[in-house]
């Protein structure tokens, strides 16, 4: 059977497809988009900085158009969502909390979010903040008054934060509900109650083959390499993986011309696959992307599918910052043409593009200027700005749309 060739574009596109940014939503969002995107996705990372809306709310936005934030809120306090480590914090679909169970009971195994230490010297005090949650019922961490305040991060917490976060990560506490984006934490078997890890943990080596499985699905078109940073996983092999699930049909080997890489493509694609081959699959998604979208967070897979060189710089020194502090991928059409530098300011009602940096092969035709215009405008309006304004834009821009515009 012959290998399908595919174009470079066209393994965008399948890429884009797996991500649900093939094509914009064709009608009004509901609440339950929220819960399919992420399924869609696998998890939903957290982060957050606030200069533009947080990361899960840009990276919902971004496939779902003009939606709810709060529908987030809601479907995790409704028990559709849980947050655990997964690539970082995330949000994922709650019937995967077998997934990463295994290691919620084994947290030593994860790093610095976990401490034996910690948990030795303050043993008493863990157990005594568990019956409180208990019997008083859920708890933040600002519920309780620090005793220092330190500017160094994770040591200087209050102690009863660190508690809160070790219990969480060793799977004793769960997330019930944020508040104004705040964890509000109560007792996993109260939020579980029919959780039995006997009979419904996935076992480790189980769990982590689950994973690079389901990544498969999530990336669509991937090389091998690109499997283990999804769910951060490490020491995995997964070519014995993907030879069995080539042979069931799972996954089919590809070559995408120009590139001497092996891909495979998930079988959720092969229709979509069939396009591909033809030269017919394109996107027609443009938008403002998170700096945390699986789209781009992994650069070296953003560097060989996109030739996208991207790197978060909020937390370099200003003085060494290339493009800015929180830049957003602008994705175009299956392509990722360059970043905005942005910021909302809300009391003001203004969503301002500091900079906007044009990747150097970039040219402005007029359905690209076009698309970048509209994005950056309903972008701007579902964080309920009446006003864009411009800073340091490309020339070829700059004289034709000015300083900014109004919104209607």
């Amino acid at each position: 059977m012959n290998t399908p060739v595919i174009s470079l574009a066209c393994a965008r596109a399948l890429h884009l497809a797996a991500q649900g940014l093939l094509s914009p939503m064709k009608r009004q969002a509901k609440p339950d988009d929220v819960v399919t995107a992420i399924q869609r996705m696998g998890l939903l990372q957290i982060d957050t900085i606030s200069v533009v809306a947080r990361s899960p709310y840009l990276v919902l936005f971004s496939r779902l158009g003009d939606y709810q934030p709060e529908w987030l809120e809601q479907a995790l306090a409704g028990r559709r969502l849980f947050e655990y480590w997964a690539h970082e914090a995330c949000f994922l679909p709650i019937e995967d909390f077998g997934l990463l169970r295994h290691r919620m009971l084994d947290p030593q195994g994860m790093g610095w979010k976990y401490s034996a230490d910690w948990v030795r010297e303050h043993q008493a005090a863990m157990d005594d903040l568990l019956q409180h949650i208990a019997t008083e019922g859920p708890v933040r961490s600002a519920d309780f008054s620090a005793e220092k305040k330190g500017s160094s991060g994770w040591w200087d917490w209050k102690p009863e934060k660190r508690h809160l976060e070790i219990l969480f990560t060793a799977g004793k506490l769960m997330v019930a509900e944020r508040r104004n984006f705040h964890r509000v934490y109560d007792l996993t078997e109260r939020l579980l109650p029919e959780w039995d890890d006997r009979h419904h943990t996935l076992a480790a080596d189980h769990a982590r083959q689950e994973m690079l499985s389901r990544t498969c699905r999530y990336l669509g078109i991937f090389r091998a390499e690109w499997l283990a940073d999804y769910y951060r996983l490490k020491r995995v092999a997964p070519k014995a993986l993907l030879a069995s699930m080539q042979q069931q049909g799972e996954v089919t080997p590809v070559r995408v011309a120009g590139l001497d890489a092996q891909f495979y493509v998930h079988h959720s694609l092969n229709e979509a696959l069939q396009q591909a081959e033809q030269g017919k699959l394109k996107s027609t998604v443009t938008s403002l992307l998170s700096p945390f979208d699986p789209v781009v967070w992994d650069r070296r897979r953003a560097l060989e599918l996109f030739n996208f060189d991207y790197r978060l710089e909020c937390y370099t020194p200003k003085d060494k910052r290339r493009y800015g502090y929180f830049t957003l991928p602008v994705l175009q059409r299956g392509e990722l043409v360059g970043r905005i530098d942005a910021k909302m300011h809300r009391r003001q009602g203004v969503f301002e593009v500091i900079s906007f940096h044009p990747e150097a092969r970039v040219r402005f035709g007029k359905q690209r200027a076009q698309d970048i215009r509209q994005a950056i405008t309903r972008s701007a309006k579902w964080h309920g700005a009446q006003r864009v304004t411009l800073g340091d834009v490309p020339a070829a821009l700059a004289g034709e749309w000015g300083e900014g515009w109004e919104l209607g």
